[in-house]
């Protein structure tokens, strides 16, 4: 029982990089499994060079319970109030809910799109900055065998961006939002800039069709062309995005 509830911190950490495949690693990991605190990095993977850290350390609290495993995880930089978690496991199956459907109110947290960049291919050659606001909703995530089903709502909203690929600093402000469903949907639009992104998905089995479009307002479209050449397939002043 000592041993279960002085577990290290590091055992965690060593649970989270092999299940990323070493995408998500946690470092520096002090306190316990269930209270502790660590350096959040990304990566490529395994063999890839790029690495981002989150500029402040993150901490969390895990509480077992019999419906599921209660988390609570903040940083100072990113999260006005902690997320709230909720890992349910069952027999081929695991749910995730960002927040309790119950809660009366969302919880929003702002990340650095910078981080990004550590992910690898193609976030290393965009090189984005900006910030991004999360907004969930009742949100939650469930793999049963090979599906994802999405219930609740998220918003994405990232203000300010630019890449290292222009010169022109902002492009602009972009929404993303998640609803969830039978047939959960994904929708990209333009609040305003000189990079115009619109598009929309859905999820089919475990993977995403998404079908989009940028292009460049006219005054900037040779500043943008080297972006519009790498984000997609070109057609004429437009680039054709298709994932799935």
């Amino acid at each position: 029982m000592t041993l279960v509830l002085q577990a290290p911190a590091a055992w965690l950490a060593a649970a989270i990089g092999e299940a990323s495949s070493g995408k998500v690693t946690l470092l520096e990991a002090r306190g316990t499994v269930w209270t502790g605190s660590a350096r959040l990095q990304f990566s490529g993977g395994a063999g890839s060079s790029d690495r981002s850290i989150l500029p402040d350390r993150i901490n969390w609290s895990i509480r077992p319970a019999i419906s599921g495993m209660g988390i609570r995880v903040g940083a100072d930089c990113c999260t006005p109030q902690p997320l709230d978690l909720k890992v349910v496991p069952g027999w081929g199956r695991v749910a995730l809910a960002v927040q309790d459907p119950a809660a009366a109110a969302p919880q929003r947290s702002v990340w650095p799109a910078a981080m990004l960049a550590g992910l690898g291919t193609p976030w290393n050659t965009l090189q984005i900055e900006g910030q991004l606001s999360l907004l969930t909703q009742g949100l939650s995530v469930e793999w049963n065998a090979g599906r994802v089903l999405v219930a609740g709502r998220a918003e994405l909203l990232a203000t300010d961006v630019s890449s290292r690929l222009s010169t022109i600093k902002p492009m602009g402000s972009y929404r993303i939002t998640l609803v969830g469903g039978n047939t959960a949907t994904l929708e990209v639009s333009t609040i305003e800039g000189s990079l115009q992104l619109a598009g929309s998905g859905r999820w089919v089995g475990s993977r995403l069709r998404f079908e989009g479009m940028a292009s460049a307002t006219p005054e900037h479209e040779a500043a943008l062309a080297n972006l519009l050449n790498i984000i997609g397939r070109r057609s004429g002043p437009r680039s054709l995005i298709n994932v799935g």
